[in-house]
C-alpha cells in the first residue's frame, strides 16, 4: 500500500486553483534604508479570510517594540508582552482601531488587543514616549515586510489580477494591479 503526500501546490493544481508568489523590491526614497515597508494584496475577488486562532505577539524589550512593524489579517489578536524590568504601556491614538489604551503592566506579563478593521495603528507607550511601533491590519493573509534592501516575498498568492498595496510609516504609500501567474515580480518605489 502506497502513501501519497500532497503539497499545497499539488493540492492547488488538483483543485484547479493555481498559486505562486509575489516578490520584488520596494525602493524607499528619502529614508536610511528600505526596511519595514508592508506589501500586501488588498483583496482576492470572491474570497474572505478568517483570522488565525493563534495570537500574534509584539514584545517590548530594551524599550523597543519588537517587531517594529507587524502586518496582521483583520480580526487577529495581538499579545503585547513586557520583557523589560520596567513598567510598560501600550496605546494607540488612531481612530481606526478605537484609540485603545491597554494600561500599564510589569515584566513577564502581557495584554491583548484584537484588530477588527483595516487599520494602521501607531503603537505608543505612555511611560516611554520614545517608543513607537505599528500594527498594519490588512484584509488578506498575503503580506510581507521588506528587508533593509527592500526585498520581499509573499508566498502562496492565488493567480489572477490583484491590487497590491505598499505602506510605509514615513513615506507615501502606493498601489497597483499585479497580474499574478506563478512566481511574479513586482517592484515599487515610494517617496515623501
Amino acid at each position: 500500500m502506497k502513501t501519497i503526500l500532497f503539497s499545497a501546490l499539488t493540492l492547488s493544481l488538483a483543485t484547479g486553483l493555481s498559486a505562486g508568489d509575489i516578490h520584488g523590491k520596494v525602493t524607499c526614497k528619502g529614508v536610511r534604508d528600505s526596511a519595514n515597508a508592508v506589501v500586501y494584496v488588498a483583496a482576492v475577488p470572491g474570497k474572505t479570510f478568517t483570522a488565525p486562532a493563534k495570537h500574534a505577539e509584539i514584545d517590548q524589550k530594551n524599550l523597543v517594540f519588537t517587531p517594529h512593524v507587524m502586518p496582521v489579517l483583520i480580526g487577529t489578536t495581538v499579545d503585547f508582552k513586557n520583557s523589560d524590568a520596567v513598567l510598560h504601556n501600550v496605546f494607540s491614538p488612531d481612530a481606526c482601531c478605537g484609540k485603545f489604551n491597554l494600561g500599564t503592566w510589569p515584566q513577564g506579563q502581557k495584554k491583548s488587543f484584537t484588530f477588527k478593521t483595516e487599520c494602521t495603528a501607531t503603537l505608543l507607550c505612555k511611560v516611554h514616549p520614545e517608543m513607537e511601533g505599528f500594527v498594519v491590519a490588512v484584509p488578506t493573509p498575503y503580506f510581507a515586510v521588506t528587508k533593509a534592501d527592500g526585498s520581499y516575498t509573499i508566498p502562496g498568492v492565488p493567480d489572477g489580477s490583484l491590487t497590491v498595496k505598499v505602506w510605509h510609516q514615513k513615506l507615501k504609500g502606493t498601489q497597483r494591479t499585479v497580474k499574478v501567474s506563478g512566481a511574479t515580480q513586482a517592484d515599487f518605489e515610494i517617496a515623501k
